[in-house]
């Protein structure tokens, strides 16, 4: 198995997986998705609360706010020592105080920790009028996207099929194929229908050029022919900013080398049989 980036920074990757099947891609997909924890606002107290929102539609605006997460700093509320009733351990609070007329951003949380912060301060949470006010303490605790959606760490993570494009030696060069493909991956070269260099990633699939070759009317078979490889596979990720994507990938990994060593194990132990 090969993972090879195309770009890579703290916020969103592009990369290739090899040697691995459909089954795998997959469930490191889902893995990133639900399997890696990070921090979000869990407990609100409204001390005030005088502006346009209800007090849970303002709860639920600042759970789903992303908030920087330092792997491995805290430990579930079920794993803690002080039973989930809230510790340094397992938890950290944030204060706001803000009194219209403005807009309310997620700027204006103050962490207890200023390690631990909103990922971005300019997402809006509430307009307040002259007059209104927001006055609130919250407590942020570790859990993963499985539990509820505010816990996953990223917000776009998706893979396609690796194309193969493959063009036959009856090809004329009518350039209908050319004309019809939508990400303007296909060429002419020497006389021949070619791909464009560095675009072959970014053939979706579609067909369409096998269609419009078809209709040209070279014979009952598609000169170009696009299929995928089942071993291979592009994947992009973005993060939400509570943790590097790097991490996510990090984690991702880990909970997939834990689970199928615990099932090993477990194997093992029905079977008798040594698992490598």
């Amino acid at each position: 198995m090969e993972i090879i980036f195309a770009s890579l920074n703290d916020q969103e990757t592009r990369f290739t997986l090899s040697g691995a099947d459909t089954s795998f891609a997959n469930a490191f997909r889902r893995a990133m998705y639900a399997e890696v924890p990070t921090l979000a606002i869990e407990y609100v107290r409204i001390y005030d609360n005088t502006s346009a929102l209800f007090d849970e539609m303002l709860s639920h605006r600042l759970g789903l706010i992303p908030l920087i997460t330092e792997p491995g700093m805290f430990v579930r509320e079920t794993e803690c020592s002080c039973n989930g009733t809230g510790c340094s351990g397992c938890s950290i609070t944030f204060s706001m105080s803000v009194e219209g007329p403005r807009m309310v951003t997620s700027g204006d949380l103050i962490s207890s920790d200023p390690a631990i912060r909103p990922a971005l301060d300019t997402i809006p949470i509430v307009k307040l009028e002259k007059g209104q006010k927001v006055v609130i303490e919250a407590r942020a605790i570790v859990n993963t996207g499985k539990e509820h959606s505010k816990w996953q760490p990223v917000t776009v993570c998706g893979y396609k099929n690796y194309p193969v494009v493959e063009v036959a030696s009856n090809c004329d060069a009518c350039g209908l194929c050319i004309e019809e493909c939508p990400r303007v991956i296909l060429v002419k070269k020497n006389g021949k229908v070619g791909i464009a260099d560095g675009r072959l990633e970014d053939c979706s699939l579609c067909r369409l050029c096998e269609k419009a070759c078809l209709n040209s009317g070279i014979g009952e078979e598609p000169a170009i022919r696009i299929t995928s490889d089942p071993n291979r596979f592009i994947f992009v990720v973005e993060s939400d900013g509570s943790l590097k994507v790097k991490e996510v990938m990090e984690g991702a990994a880990r909970f997939l080398k834990n689970h199928s060593e615990t099932l090993a194990q477990e194997l093992e132990q029905v079977s008798g049989v040594t698992f490598e």
